[in-house]
């Protein structure tokens, strides 16, 4: 497998990154909680959706990082190409 990085270039990106994976990590519990206490459905999917949305962020960041990565190298291998298609898509 062909490793795909960029995160260690650029501190920013990494941060934003923890920072919304935190953020998704504290609604992810405040989700069991509601879950737990047998809140309101509409209240519990509220909660899923902003963790989703939180996750997939991060990804997206993820990925992008990746993208600049690969665009700032002299020749983009094939196999990157591939790879980064394949982690784009499967947050499509």
């Amino acid at each position: 497998m062909v490793q795909i990085t960029g995160l260690e270039s650029d501190p920013e990106a990494k941060k934003k990154i923890i920072n919304r994976l935190r953020r998704a990590h504290g609604q992810l519990a405040a989700v069991i909680g509601a879950v737990e206490d047998d809140a309101h459905c509409a209240e519990i999917v509220q909660q899923l959706s902003a963790v989703s949305k939180a996750v997939d962020r991060a990804g997206f960041l993820v990925i992008s990082s990746a993208l600049q990565e690969c665009m700032a190298e002299d020749e983009i291998d094939d196999d990157n190409v591939a790879q980064l298609e394949k982690l784009f898509l499967s947050f499509a």
